[in-house]
């Protein structure tokens, strides 16, 4: 079931990549066109990048950095949204204790097929690119981006980056991030870099025995379907991948939590209520009625602070 998952991701991807032009640019050699970017991310609510890829904003790039997975959790999988296939974890995780967030810049691999290969690297000798190779994509990179790697769960030639190219990314993208269902190499060096990561593994090998099969299209990491421009949100967990229509509900919901959290552990600490008294809801109406002004209170407060 799993390689089956993979291989209709892939050929998606190289299906898309038939109708393209070198003209287009260097993105699109095997990629989709702005036009099918934008009917492919449709209910994306912000702007584009040149190439059709959602831009989810700074300022709320920034908000994300404060929620948890369990937040992100209580908008996406509901009845009403239904996004259930957009986390996962299992990872290796490079900083425990530093949140990841950024703009999926998405990069899909095959397990190497020389016939493949051969207009693979003819499409890009065409587009003045050389030999495609993991820095192609690499080199493409925006500040905010996170680069997430479909490599199919690949150790040993799976190794997305080193430390030089590791740190080339962090530069690139501002220390926005990495997730990568496969490796990285030179993990020694890379931990001491500012950078979140996700990976699978770490191993010495370098690279080899796989072939690019798209860039900035639909990709699979795990039992997870990523877009191009969904927000990357990873802490110590693992990792969500949040559509761009979804992104406002999320973070505002996350304000009521923290509120309610905060609100809880203030009746908490005063030691007059049983847990079943605070906790989920106030079961005293006077209560309840002090939790919801203090809730409108604190809203205008923060939501303020955004302005």
């Amino acid at each position: 079931m799993k390689r089956t998952a993979h291989l209709t991701t892939a050929v998606f991807a190289i299906g898309a990549a038939a109708a393209l032009l070198p003209a287009i640019g260097h993105a699109q050699l095997f990629s989709l066109t702005r036009e099918q970017m934008i009917e492919f991310t449709a209910q994306n609510p912000f702007e584009r990048f040149p190439d059709g890829r959602p831009k989810v904003p700074d300022a709320l790039i920034e908000r994300t950095r404060g929620l948890s997975a369990e937040e992100v959790f209580a908008i996406l999988p509901g009845k009403e949204k239904e996004f259930r296939n957009q986390y996962e974890d299992g990872f290796q995780v490079l900083h425990p204790g530093k949140k990841l967030v950024g703009r999926a810049f998405t990069l899909q691999f095959m397990p190497l097929r020389p016939d493949l290969a051969a207009v693979v690297n003819a499409r890009a000798q065409a587009a003045g690119l050389g030999r495609m190779y993991n820095q192609t994509a690499i080199d493409m990179l925006q500040p905010g981006d996170v680069l997430v790697v479909d490599l199919f769960g690949l150790g040993e030639g799976g190794t997305i980056v080193g430390d030089n190219l590791f740190y080339y990314i962090m530069k690139a993208t501002k220390g926005a991030g990495l997730v990568v269902d496969g490796a990285i190499r030179d993990l020694e060096g890379i931990s001491g870099m500012d950078m979140p990561a996700y990976f699978r593994r770490a191993h010495p090998s370098a690279i080899g025995n796989v072939i690019i099969s798209g860039i900035n299209v639909p990709v699979r990491i795990g039992k997870a379907t990523v877009m191009p421009g969904d927000l990357v949100f990873g802490d110590r967990e693992g990792v969500y991948f949040i559509p761009p229509a979804l992104v406002q509900q999320v973070v505002d919901n996350a304000d009521e939590i923290h509120i309610h959290d905060e609100w809880t552990r203030m009746k908490f600490d005063e030691g007059k209520y049983k847990s079943r008294e605070i906790y989920g809801t106030p079961t005293d109406p006077a209560l309840k009625k002090e939790y919801e002004e203090y809730l409108k209170k604190r809203l205008e407060e923060i939501r303020k602070s955004y302005k």
